[in-house]
């Protein structure tokens, strides 16, 4: 498998849980400019990441790769035990990383896109805040009697923890949210976490 990554994006998240998997793989960072560059659009038109190749299957979108992960590689355990209940409780917390949390943060990342005026960007940024911060206080209320949001350590964990980077990048308040800031600390402890970052310079 031969994964394209942008650093601090939500590939890294993907990159995350293939150092879980313990299993080989290579990677390629991107940046913005190689992203457009017609080698990585034949690869994926969008320009965007992740995109995953596995021998001649292409895959993007964070949510099936990760699901790909973890059925080609069933003993990292990225959906849990195998069993139908723990596989959907990983995929619930995906979900809310991938379609509550992640769009939360697109008006502090890209104003215009939700209006032309910019007159109404800094409004716009502010309720973002507002959104993004009601959001951690779920997980943080779900992480109050467990270490990792689906009970076990799932492929939703790389995920949310790069939302809590883009946080502290975007000045989401997280204060009073412990059970999130010992989250934080555990997986910034993890070797898996901590040798994706080094890859992508973020360490």
């Amino acid at each position: 498998m031969k994964l394209y990554t942008k650093p601090g994006a939500c590939s890294t998240g993907v990159h995350i849980a293939l150092q879980w998997t313990a299993e080989p793989f290579e990677v390629e960072v991107l940046d913005g400019a190689s992203m457009k560059a017609p080698d990585f659009l034949a690869i994926n038109p969008a320009g965007a990441v992740p995109a995953l190749v596995d021998g001649d299957f292409v895959l993007t979108q964070n949510a099936a790769i990760m699901g790909y992960l973890a059925d080609t590689r069933p003993q990292a355990r990225l959906a849990g035990d195998g069993s139908p209940r723990q596989r959907a409780e990983a995929t619930r917390w995906l979900a809310f990383v991938n379609s509550d949390l992640h769009p939360a943060f697109k008006p502090m990342f890209a104003p215009a896109r939700y209006s032309g005026e910019e007159s109404h960007h800094a409004a716009l940024k502010a309720a973002a805040l507002t959104a993004v911060r009601g959001l951690m206080e779920t997980a943080d209320r779900r992480l109050a009697d467990r270490d990792w949001l689906a009970c076990f350590r799932s492929y939703a964990d790389p995920y949310f923890y790069m939302t809590l980077r883009w946080a502290d990048r975007t000045g989401v308040d997280l204060s009073g949210l412990d059970n999130i800031a010992a989250f934080g600390a555990r997986m910034e402890a993890d070797p898996g976490v901590q040798a994706a970052l080094k890859a992508e310079s973020l360490d």
